[in-house]
């Protein structure tokens, strides 16, 4: 039989391909931030800003700066750093009506944005851009290390915000109380969690834009999945978003495994750039430390035998086993013994996930081929993700695995090598699902290219 990859058109070279990511990101540019994609998200997302200022310090180290200080000044009263930070721009649904944060006391009042956050990426980022410019020249690493030092009580806010409101009292894992906090919207991590969410005969009507914005609307979450979405905006919108009373109430309430081991790996990498600039912060680094070692604690809890963590429906106090990427979340902060994390390390690149022999490129999917949920083309429920590869090559190479994180930088390489830059991609086909021109995957893409790996 003819492998997959032998069907696929030739990718572009590595110059062409940086070339076109540097463009895609210029595209994308609207001013003081770069918005997730051209078409279905016109705004700035969280998670999204972190790896897109990563690729644009390859660009100019002063424009990716100003990327993480827009959503810097979008940071809450209480910490927060907020999911979405609006445009003006029409299209999007849910938009900043309907997420009436408006009303709630915290957030700033020059700028609209949503009422959850995104896993904690931010610290792993800067500290990234920080090297890159320490690479570039001199003048770009005053400025680098001139921004932290200004920025670092940001980011020091925004963990001991989630230290304070998030972190679970029950279990140590970082809660959230709605999927897209966990940035994996729909993945069959929170199916039984979903399941138990039902929405009020009051939950206002709505219009679906997101379904409009791609070829194939199957790609995409249900309508029940929406209206489950919706109800937990409602829920938070009711009590203006209070922090604690948002925990409290929220009809979803999980331990994400995947967002504590990165909470982990950002909390330590606050502490090497506070300790790098000799910044006057030990009472705040301890707590950072403190943080970071309890969150790989919790991780290694909800660890079964074989390695494999699970994350924790907090409502119903009992583990969530549906196997996905993130159940592979201790090799990223390294929460597991050396021998248990290499047989964790052996099974994430064999034949039932990164390798199997149809893929076209041998990376993690999503989901594995070998589970009866698998649907290659439906977000988070099969396809392969760059900026997941990406997450795990760049912990992979900090942790010591130097060959597998080469190895899967140059097949996150050959998945976008047709320039694409799409959202997600089909694993047997490579065929680029989601949104094109996605800047985030441009961004890993260039960090690939341009970084050293």
């Amino acid at each position: 039989m003819t492998a997959s990859s032998d069907l696929r058109p030739p990718g572009l070279s590595g110059p062409a391909l940086a070339a076109r990511a540097a463009a895609v990101l210029r595209d994308n540019d609207v001013g003081a931030l770069v918005t997730a994609s051209p078409k279905l998200y016109p705004h700035m997302w969280s998670w999204d800003a972190a790896f897109i200022a990563i690729g644009l310090a390859y660009l100019d180290v002063r424009r990716a700066l100003t990327e993480l200080d827009t959503l810097f000044a979008a940071q809450w009263s209480d910490g927060m750093l907020p999911h979405i930070v609006f445009t003006d721009a029409d299209g999007y649904f849910p938009g900043p009506d309907r997420w009436g944060t408006d009303d709630a006391p915290q957030r700033p009042a020059t700028v609209r944005t949503s009422g959850i956050c995104q896993p904690p990426v931010h610290a792993i980022a800067l500290r990234r851009i920080v090297a890159i410019a320490r690479r570039t020249s001199p003048a770009d690493a005053e400025l680098a290390e001139s921004f932290t030092a200004r920025a670092w009580d940001a980011l020091y806010r925004w963990h001991r915000w989630l230290a304070t409101y998030r972190v679970s009292p029950e279990c140590g894992l970082v809660t959230i109380v709605h999927g897209w906090e966990s940035g994996m919207d729909n993945s069959p991590r929170w199916d039984d969690a979903y399941a138990a969410v039902e929405p009020g005969p009051d939950l206002p009507p709505y219009v679906r834009l997101d379904t409009l914005g791609v070829d194939d609307p199957g790609e995409r979450p249900s309508d029940a999945e929406y209206d489950r979405y919706l109800w937990l905006v409602e829920q938070m919108r009711r009590v203006r978003y209070d922090a604690t009373a948002v925990v409290r109430n929220s009809d979803f309430r999980v331990g994400d495994v995947f967002s504590t081991a990165l909470f982990a790996l950002a909390c330590d990498d606050l502490v090497a750039l506070a300790d790098e600039l000799d910044l006057p912060v030990t009472r705040e680094v301890t707590d950072l430390g403190e943080w970071a070692r309890a969150a790989r604690r919790a991780v290694a809890e909800a660890a079964d035998p074989r390695g494999l963590a699970h994350d924790r429906d907090l409502r119903r106090n009992r583990p969530l086993r549906a196997p996905t990427v993130a159940s592979f979340a201790p090799v990223l902060c390294g929460a597991l013994p050396t021998a248990t994390e290499s047989r964790l390390l052996d099974e994430l690149a064999g034949p039932d996930w990164a390798g199997h022999p149809d893929f076209v490129a041998a990376v993690p999917p999503s989901v594995s081929p070998r589970e009866p949920g698998f649907d290659s083309r439906r977000y988070w429920r099969g396809p392969q993700w760059p900026v997941v590869t990406w997450l795990f090559s760049h912990a992979l190479r900090r942790g010591g695995h130097t060959a597998l994180a080469a190895r899967w930088r140059e097949e996150g390489l050959r998945l976008v090598s047709d320039g694409s830059f799409g959202e997600y991609y089909e694993p047997f086909t490579g065929e680029p699902l989601g949104s094109t021109q996605q800047s985030w995957t441009a961004a890993v893409a260039l960090d690939w290219l341009c970084g050293e790996w």
